[in-house]
Parts: structure tokens; C-alpha cells; sequence
């Protein structure tokens, strides 16, 4: 279904480089783009993109709800990380917040984003697909650096792939740690950096492979799998070799910078 875009966009912004270049390519194709900032690590370059940039915490729903109607918005995007962990740490919650957690039978991501979304749809606002400014971020079929798999770590890969999957129709998490055939760490709360970690502390490092998958019934409005070069960067302190993505549905940030950075470091980067 295609969908015509408003002038005005609404970035709500959580960890990393990625809404910093969602932002920029909205605005290269003509719209004007307010941020939410959910996060301080990319404030600073969001503030050179965007024509505003407000600053709240993920609790702070009214405040964001009320934005959102001042800035007649009608369409927006959710991207980049919003550690679902800090649930955990005694967080600001409004009562709007404490409101949407209760009604929330489970508080799995898919269970609280569709709530989310919800909430917008009855303020007219509607929720776009991620990649709808960034689809050139996908990542291609093939291995994409200078190092080919073996036959062992494709074998690995294929077991991983599988169980990626069966984890994703749980909505558990959307990334496994693989060594010799044998499950090592499978992603929980955490996220996929200290899924890493774990599995390649159990694995003793070296031969460990990483496999990232979409979920079979993925809702490309939030949660579009994503690695960057910090994710390489702790595969090669943990020991990890390789690291298999979705084609077609993981957006890789900065291609570039990771198979350089792979293939200096006797990483192997694959989609399948």
C-alpha cells in the first residue's frame, strides 16, 4: 500500500547513529522533521538536522502526546534502541505510562510498541515503516567483505537461522550465539551486544558465530533488526568469527566502515 508523505515528519529517536541518518534523509526528500529525543547520545547531531529537537524520557508519555499535538503531527517513525531494561531501574513514569504498562498483558517489545501504536492511531496520528527513508540501508544477499564462510560455520549459520526464527514467533529476541553446532546464548533483554558477550564468555571465544534474524511475523513499524560497527567491535574483544544477518530485512549501518573493519580483523559478514 503506498503512502504519501506529509511535509512535516515526527522522528522519535532512541540510541545510535541511525535516527541521525533517518533524519537526514527525510529532510534531502523535501520534509521538515521534529524529533523526540528519547536518548543524549545523538541530541547534538539531531539538533543539525532537525528543525526541533525535544528531550524526554520514555516515560514521559503525556509530555510526548502533548508535542505531538502541538506540532500537528501526523505521521512519525520510531528509530533507533530504547532499552527495554530500564523498566528495571525505578524509571520516571507518568501516570500515562503507568497507565499503558497496566493495560499491557505482557511487556514483550511487539506487546508494547502495538499499544503505542494504538494510542497514535486514535490521535490521528499514523506510524510509518522504518526503512520508508532509509531502504538503501538493507542489507544485500552474499558475504560482503574479502572472507568467506567454511563449511562448518555455515553449517552454524543454517542451525542459528533456524533458531533465530523459532525465538522470533516467541518475540524473545532476534539474535543467537552459535558454536559448533550448539546454542551458546540466545538474546533476551539485554540485547544483542552482551548476548555476545555471554555466549562467547560460555564458548571461550574463537569459532563463535552470530546469527541476527527478523521475527517470522515482523511489524517492519518497530523493531527492524539493525548491526552496527560497535557490534563488530565486541566480537572481536569476546572472540566471535562471524556474523550472519537477514538479507533483505536487517538495515546495516555504515556498510562500509564494518567490512573494512571486518575483514582487518578476520571477521566474516554474511546475509542469507
Amino acid at each position: 500500500m503506498s503512502i504519501t508523505l506529509e511535509k512535516k515528519q515526527c522522528l522519535i529517536a532512541g540510541d545510535g547513529e541511525l535516527p541521525v541518518l533517518m533524519a537526514e534523509a527525510a529532510v534531502k526528500n523535501g520534509c521538515e522533521v521534529v524529533a523526540i529525543s528519547l536518548s543524549s547520545d545523538n541530541r547534538r547531531e539531531l539538533s543539525k538536522v532537525c528543525s526541533k529537537v525535544y528531550n524526554y524520557g520514555p516515560g514521559e508519555i503525556l509530555k510526548i502526546k502533548k508535542v505531538l499535538v502541538e506540532e500537528d503531527i501526523k505521521q512519525l517513525t520510531f528509530i533507533g534502541k530504547v532499552h527495554k531494561g530500564m523498566l528495571l531501574r525505578r524509571p520516571k513514569l507518568d501516570s500515562e505510562a503507568i497507565k499503558l504498562l497496566k493495560e499491557t498483558t505482557r511487556l514483550n517489545d511487539d506487546a508494547i510498541m502495538l499499544t503505542l501504536v494504538d494510542q497514535l492511531e486514535q490521535m490521528g496520528i499514523t506510524v510509518l515503516d522504518q526503512t520508508i527513508f532509509i531502504k538503501n540501508l538493507m542489507v544485500p544477499h552474499g558475504v560482503l567483505g574479502a572472507l568467506k564462510p567454511t563449511a562448518e560455520q555455515i553449517e552454524d549459520v543454517d542451525y542459528g537461522f533456524w533458531l533465530a526464527k523459532e525465538m522470533g514467533k516467541l518475540d524473545v529476541g532476534q539474535s543467537v550465539v552459535i558454536k559448533n553446532k550448539m546454542i551458546m546464548a540466545v538474546e533476551a533483554i539485554e540485547g544483542t551486544d552482551k548476548c555476545i558477550e555471554r555466549g562467547c564468555k560460555i564458548a571461550h571465544g574463537k569459532g563463535v558465530t552470530i546469527v541476527k534474524v527478523a521475527k517470522p511475523t515482523q511489524d517492519t513499524r518497530f523493531d527492524i533488526p539493525t548491526v552496527g560497527l560497535q557490534t563488530l567491535k565486541i566480537m572481536k574483544k569476546y572472540g566471535a568469527n562471524l556474523i550472519a544477518l537477514e538479507a533483505g530485512e536487517t538495515i546495516i549501518v555504515d556498510q562500509k566502515k564494518m567490512v573494512e573493519f571486518a575483514d582487518k580483523n578476520n571477521i566474516v559478514i554474511m546475509a542469507v
